[in-house]
């Protein structure tokens, strides 16, 4: 077997390719995050107090346009990351140097691809957690839609699956919604943890140069840098963990989103209907529709479950410092980002298009539904609650004639079927929209100061 020249050295291309894994595949998502970092990097040597300096102003003026112009091929495409390269980090590198000469084979002063790639995957994580919140209030919001519009269409509410008390549609739909509004405020954590950057620790003990990584910071946005270095990097995994984690309890609220959906458009309850686009044929059986798109949900979220406990697993016995093993945890951090988005991104729009069967549901009626309402309209009159209790199982027959619509109509307390806070949920829906605006465009703002150029959220 051959040995392969690449920046690092000579390498044996069995170990090479082995080594590299599908690095050179993910790490074209991380191109245009890497050439940011980088310009934040050259940015601050030009300013780092040293004679002569290591890079004057003008020369990191030609880096960063060489880096925007590496940023433009990578939007079309046409910028590419080899096998000898290893990774973005490297294929930059290689273009820089070609491109600039010498002045390329500075850029890399006072750091390692180790804070290389721990800033590219906060900034990547930044990103795409923004994204999710965009996508989990546009969910939440066709939810509390679809509640409102079906506010007072009576649902039998069951516990163990067997039916238990009158509910509603509205309370059933928010129900997910409230669930969805829980998860992104844990997004918004997960972006105040992630907002530190790793830039400058290079391999985890520091640079004998006077850096400064607070303005790398501030220059790619960040609200601080990572204050102890060997943390910077031992906080690799742990991060991508935390944020898999995120992605798992929505995952959790879609699947039982998708579970209700499924057991509800059965024709034995016939509650809902899935619009006929969003479901799949048999090979076999003309009359099917079958509800993929929510069995798929379900098996996904288990899906983004293993990606976490893969990454959790990958680092729980790593020591201090870099190990190679982190590597490993790039593919389920990007599928487990991916599969989440993806699965908010079908679900809106198979929402807003189902349908409610009223006769179905009011069909689903029978005289037990109402024994605990009556059993508590017997303690409203004096009764003691277990003598109630105990009375209406032997009178169940007597609330055959019940409506379930005034049933519902009475439960008006915080939170009941007519106590739903509709313009609670829109608020909250606004705010989670309009901090996710705010900090991208901060973000963008910082990134286009570096830069030069005009940036948006990928």
């Amino acid at each position: 077997m051959s040995n392969k020249k690449t920046t690092v050295g000579m390498i044996n291309s069995q170990v090479l390719a082995y080594t590299a894994g599908r690095d050179v595949e993910l790490d074209r998502s991380l191109v245009a995050v890497d050439c940011i970092g980088t310009a934040a990097h050259v940015t601050m040597l030009a300013a780092m107090p040293v004679e002569p300096p290591v890079i004057s102003t003008a020369e990191r003026d030609r880096v960063i346009e060489a880096l925007n112009t590496i940023r433009a091929q990578a939007e079309k495409g046409s910028f590419k990351i080899r096998l000898s390269d290893q990774d973005v980090h490297l294929a930059v590198e290689r273009v820089l140097t070609s491109e600039l000469g010498d002045l390329g084979k500075k850029v890399h002063t006072g750091r390692s691809r180790n804070d290389q790639v721990a800033v590219d995957l906060r900034l990547f994580a930044k990103e795409q957690l923004w994204h999710t919140l965009e996508e989990v209030a546009a969910l939440a919001e066709v939810l509390v839609r679809f509640g409102k519009k079906h506010e007072g269409v009576a649902m039998v509410g069951r516990t163990h699956m067997q039916p238990g008390m009158p509910s509603s549609v509205g309370l059933w739909a928010t129900a997910h919604a409230e669930s969805l509004l829980d998860d992104a405020a844990g997004l918004f954590h997960l972006l105040e943890m992630n907002d530190q950057s790793p830039l400058g620790s290079a391999a985890s003990y520091g640079v004998p140069l006077p850096i400064d990584r607070g303005l790398t910071a501030k220059l790619l946005g960040f609200s601080r840098a990572t204050h102890n270095v060997l943390y910077a990097n031992n906080s690799r995994g742990k991060l991508e963990g935390l944020v898999l984690g995120g992605m798992s309890q929505i995952m959790l609220t879609l699947s039982r989103l998708a579970q209700d959906l499924m057991i509800f458009t059965m024709p034995e309850f016939d509650y809902f209907k899935l619009p006929p686009a969003f479901c799949t044929g048999s090979s076999i059986m003309p009359q099917k529709q079958n509800p993929d798109v929510c069995e798929l949900v379900r098996a996904k979220a288990s899906r983004v479950k293993a990606a976490e406990l893969a990454v959790y697993d990958l680092v729980k016995g790593a020591p201090s410092g870099y190990n190679r093993d982190l590597q490993e945890a790039k593919e389920p951090f990007m599928e487990g980002l991916a599969v989440t988005r993806a699965s908010l991104q079908v679900m809106i729009p198979m929402l807003a298009e189902t349908t409610v069967n009223k006769a179905a549901l009011l069909a689903g009626f029978s005289p037990e539904v109402f024994a605990t309402d009556r059993a508590l309209e017997w303690v409203a009159e004096g009764v003691p609650f277990r003598d109630a209790y105990d009375r209406v199982k032997e009178e169940l027959d007597d609330l055959a004639s019940v409506d379930p619509s005034v049933a519902i109509g009475k439960k008006q307390h915080l939170g009941a079927s007519f106590g739903l806070d509709w313009g609670g949920y829109r608020d909250q829906i606004k705010g989670i929209r309009q901090q996710t605006r705010k900090q991208k465009r901060a973000y963008e703002r910082a990134i286009e100061s570096l830069t030069g150029v005009a940036y948006q959220v990928q």
